[in-house]
């Protein structure tokens, strides 16, 4: 089985890289190829397995790539979205035209092949016609209030499209805010959900632009990861539709995430994370649901992580293995 991966040398998708590969097989196939397109190369250890190639480069210009023949894609890359309010032109060129040049390339092969398009809860949105209600669900109608959340509407209906054509064996999986991420800030609007765990337990004071009441729905790595794995490997009958379909959230408050901080990293952990609000931030945030259901995930066997406790543990777990600085966890010492 030859597999592509779409900002497969980000985190989350050098992390399914590396899922992938160990476990070997997708739906009982062998993994013979795994091909990483993204703007910059891999971590040195996926470059190391014989199974992995990589193409580094704007999407743009990989369309040759694309056409080249894959049974399974996962597109996980992306302008967040941050960035796409800054930048409109970036967000539509990163993601509608470089999604859609993707597409066409997999229609240009013609064999089909199964795909995973990693969307995201900031499809739902407040509306005068349309009031969020408190826990966005499968069938929840989307009305997203920024630019990043329209892209990836967009691209949900266009997955489905193609499908009903029979160019791909498309699906699309909203995924929960991913936290704990590791490294530095990057310009998502929901940066501020890792950075106020990530840096306490590295030593480091961190600024929480939003009120310590604001709820939203939050995943683990691993368990997005296992997500994403899940509904590729899925049959199309027990996907029970084309339509996007949550990932499980774990649905938590600010303060919830602090106290659960500090009940794994003490006192002095927590108290590096201060309150400074960020009008820009704080209004797409207000825009984002409070928290999620997921009935067609959890049909698949798909559950939320046990805790944030738990996630912040898979964290700390992550930083001894390699590829995470010798001080990532500095903060814990007492």
């Amino acid at each position: 089985m030859k597999i592509l991966i779409t900002g497969g040398a980000g985190f989350l998708g050098a992390r399914l890289a590396r899922t992938i590969l160990k476990q070997g097989a997708l739906s009982g196939q062998e993994i013979t190829s795994l091909v990483i397109a993204d703007l910059f190369p891999p971590p040195t250890d996926l470059q190391a397995d014989p199974r992995v190639s990589y193409h580094a480069g704007p999407m743009l210009e990989q369309q040759a790539l694309f056409a080249s023949g894959f049974d399974g894609v996962f597109h996980l890359a992306s302008a967040v979205s941050g960035e796409c309010e800054q930048d409109f032109e970036l967000g539509l060129r990163s993601n509608l035209d470089s999604t859609r040049a993707l597409l066409d390339g997999l229609r240009q092969a013609g064999n089909a092949p199964r795909m995973v398009f990693a969307s995201s809860v900031a499809v739902y949105g407040p509306d005068a016609s349309n009031p969020l209600p408190d826990l966005v669900s499968d069938h929840t109608l989307p009305s997203p209030q920024t630019s990043y959340g329209t892209h990836k509407l967009m691209l949900e209906y266009l997955v489905a499209d193609y499908t009903r054509k029979g160019f791909i064996d498309g699906r699309s999986a909203r995924l929960m805010t991913v936290t704990v991420r590791p490294g530095k800030p990057n310009g998502a609007a929901s940066s501020f959900f890792s950075g106020i765990i990530r840096e306490p337990l590295a030593g480091v004071e961190s600024i929480c632009p939003v009120d310590a009441r604001v709820s939203h729905p939050v995943s683990s790595p691993g368990n997005t990861v296992k997500g994403l794995i899940t509904v590729f490997e899925a049959s199309r009958e027990a996907m029970n539709g084309r339509l996007a379909l949550n990932l499980p959230g774990l649905n938590v408050k600010v303060s919830d995430m602090l106290q659960a901080l500090e009940n794994v990293g003490g006192p002095a952990v927590r108290q590096r994370v201060r309150f400074e609000r960020n009008e820009q931030v704080a209004g797409i945030v207000a825009n984002w649901s409070r928290g999620s259901t997921a009935e067609r995930a959890h049909a698949l066997g798909l559950r939320p992580d046990a805790s944030f406790e738990a996630i912040i543990q898979q964290y700390i777990e992550d930083c001894q293995g390699p590829g995470y600085p010798a001080d990532a966890l500095k903060g814990l010492a007492r």
